[in-house]
């Protein structure tokens, strides 16, 4: 990778992240829009909603983070298959430092063992990049910015469970999902979306319920199975009276996104994670020169 595109592309991936952290999409703009007019007007959850509003406007107009925890950096990235990853690893690297500097990312990366921060957000594990070369002289930037309060309520469950009454089934997997949502109450800065992966192990099931966090909020699954599961465990979810923020409500989840993955007769996985209010997903389509053609959502 010559200088010159080095740098064209540290900047677009300055611009990724910089939109990712103070702008939310439109597709959750409108579902957080949503939530606020079913909420008794006056009532906790309506003045938890206005106060979510309030502040995804500031966050964009003053182009500063919408939340003091900026979260973990999850790259998903396709790239033309001429260039190295490695390159393109150093280029991300430089572009988090960059935007650190910037304030666009908070200073939120620790060392476990010392508690350490060396205000880069850049070191073991951190960022978190997903990186595939295809045969397209473009790249698909994906970036979400996750929250540790939400990430501190995401579960796994091993199937059959018997805490729960789940069996190893469809009906089981629901009563995992709802169990979570019980579980979190209001500590993952709700009202949230779910992202859900049925089998795989505990490793590949956690890391693809993320990647369900891509989708869009109104799309569809292209399984009816998984379709209806997600619109049970949606409406049901919100029937709790969790609400938003956990102070009450009708808007608990805003969405739920279930995959699927291969397991091992002997394990049955179902794992979830929680994405919070402020959930920061962005994309674009980058041409082979590093300009940005269009925005993904």
């Amino acid at each position: 990778m010559n200088a010159a595109l080095q740098k064209k592309l540290v900047d677009t991936f300055i611009e990724v992240i910089r939109k990712t952290s103070a702008e939310l999409p439109k597709d959750v703009i409108e579902a957080i829009q949503s939530g606020k007019r079913v909420e008794a007007p006056e009532s906790r959850g309506d003045y938890a909603m206005g106060i979510i509003c309030k502040n995804i406007d500031l966050a964009k107009t003053k182009s500063q983070p919408l939340c003091q925890d900026t979260g973990s950096i999850l790259f998903y990235v396709h790239y033309p298959m001429k260039l190295e990853a490695e390159a393109l690893e150093k280029v991300i690297k430089k572009a988090v430092v960059a935007a650190t500097k910037k304030g666009y990312l908070r200073q939120n990366s620790v060392d476990s063992l010392t508690g350490k921060n060396n205000g880069t957000n850049v070191g073991p594990g951190t960022p978190s990049l997903h990186l595939h070369p295809w045969k397209k002289n473009e790249f698909d930037i994906r970036l979400i910015l996750k929250g540790g309060g939400c990430e501190n309520v995401g579960a796994q469950y091993s199937l059959p469970d018997g805490r729960v009454g789940a069996g190893r089934d469809i009906k089981g997997v629901k009563k995992c999902i709802l169990d979570a949502v019980q579980q979190a109450q209001g500590k993952g800065c709700g009202p949230g979306v779910l992202g859900v992966i049925i089998g795989g192990d505990r490793a590949t099931g956690y890391a693809l319920s993320k990647e369900q966090f891509l989708r869009k909020m109104k799309d569809k699954n292209p399984n009816p199975v998984l379709a209806q599961l997600e619109e049970e465990c949606l409406n049901e979810a919100n029937q709790l009276g969790i609400g938003p923020m956990g102070f009450g409500g009708k808007t608990t989840l805003m969405g739920v996104k279930v995959g699927v993955l291969n397991r091992l007769p002997a394990s049955f996985f179902v794992s979830i994670s929680y994405m919070c209010w402020a959930y920061r997903r962005h994309g674009a389509i980058v041409d082979g020169g590093a300009k940005i053609k269009r925005w993904l959502y």
